[in-house]
């Protein structure tokens, strides 16, 4: 079964929507946070707090189960959802990102993009075709097309280049690919160009794809830009078709892009900051490798319903980081993506309400950035 978009309801001030994806192993509301499990985990967490945390989509990484295990090892384990145990909704990325990080521009050709393996060296190949035949026997829910993700800044020649190449890309990869439950969406580029963003947006819809991502964001351009970005991609999108802003995590990000009508995010942030002892409060980042916590015998947020607040304090936790117990970071993991999560239900109830102007107003005067 393709997943289905529904909308729930507008918010009449803004483009912000509420709306519900259907999948083959649930249906789950939007906006939404998606938690990202690389290399089918997500680090430190088992799948039972996942769903603990009210998880819905979570993202793994084609690039990296290419290397390892390999895509025929999940294939033979019955796909990745009986590989990992998970029983929600999996979305695969197509490694265009890992290509952005990892080759140079002289690596990218008509065919794919040629760069080394990050584990052993190994000289690899990906193009359109590879993505999409490692995705279907990965056997995700949605499947990502290969794009080429460009960085900031640019040269608006180079960005038009860019966009006809990915359009190229985003053809051959839907002319091959073949699993019937799986969904396949296109991937929206173009930069801050609203021309080229619009371009893209019309030539993908044209080959009618299950979902559209908007790419190119998260990547060094400073925050207006990447909210300019999301506008005029959003903009020409169809409203029948869900929306996937990805790499975008932060909480201020994700309230201004569901205000330009963004549905689902992903970012491997909550659980970066939560190793490096960082947990997301209403009041702002706090960094619990801090002496001040030390005797600070209250949780990470007082009123969080996460299993991390309401069993530890920050006074323990702040131990456990400085003694380098792996406890801590999935502590603060916890926190971290259940405070997402729990924002983007926020969101929804903001949207229902119409209030949504004012949640970012009152958001704002309480988080210290």
């Amino acid at each position: 079964m393709k997943i289905k978009y529904e909308l729930i309801k507008g918010e009449k001030n803004t483009k912000a929507r509420h709306g519900k994806l259907i999948t083959n192993h649930g249906t789950f509301e939007t906006p939404m946070f998606m938690p990202v499990g690389t290399q089918a985990t997500v680090k430190t967490l088992s799948v039972e707090e996942l769903y603990d945390v009210n998880a819905g989509i979570i993202l793994a990484n084609t690039y990296h189960l290419w290397l390892r295990p390999g895509e025929d090892i999940v294939a033979k384990a019955g796909g990745l959802h009986k590989f990992m145990n998970y029983k929600g909704p999996i979305l695969t990325d197509s490694g265009g990102f890992q290509v952005f990080s990892l080759a140079k521009p002289k690596d990218i050709t008509e065919e794919g993009v040629m760069f080394k393996s990050h584990l052993n060296g190994d000289k690899l190949l990906l193009t359109p075709e590879k993505s999409i035949e490692i995705q279907n026997k990965l056997d995700s829910d949605i499947a990502m097309s290969f794009d080429e993700c460009v960085g900031f800044p640019h040269t608006r020649k180079y960005v038009e280049e860019s966009v006809e190449r990915t359009l190229r890309w985003a053809k051959r990869g839907k002319d091959v690919f073949n699993n019937e439950n799986q969904s396949l969406f296109g991937i929206v580029q173009g930069a801050e160009y609203e021309d080229l963003r619009k371009h893209c947006v019309e030539e993908l819809v044209k080959m009618d794809f299950d979902g559209y991502s908007i790419g190119g964001t998260a990547v060094g351009e400073p925050k207006d830009v990447q909210y300019q970005q999301v506008e005029y991609s959003c903009k020409y999108l169809p409203e029948d078709k869900v929306r996937y802003l990805m790499g975008v995590g932060d909480p201020i990000d994700i309230i201004e892009n569901v205000i330009r009508g963004v549905d689902i995010f992903d970012c491997v942030m909550p659980t970066r900051l939560a190793r490096h002892g960082h947990a997301y409060t209403k009041y702002g980042k706090i960094n619990l490798k801090n002496k001040k916590f030390e005797e600070d015998f209250t949780p990470i947020e007082e009123h969080c319903d996460c299993y991390a607040c309401k069993s530890y304090t920050k006074a323990y936790i702040h131990h456990l980081i400085k003694a380098e117990e792996t406890l801590g970071a999935r502590l603060l993991s916890i926190h971290n993506i259940r405070y997402l999560t729990r924002l983007t239900e926020d969101l929804r109830k903001a949207i229902d309400e119409d209030k949504i102007l004012e949640y970012k107003e009152e958001f704002l005067k309480n988080y210290k950035f």
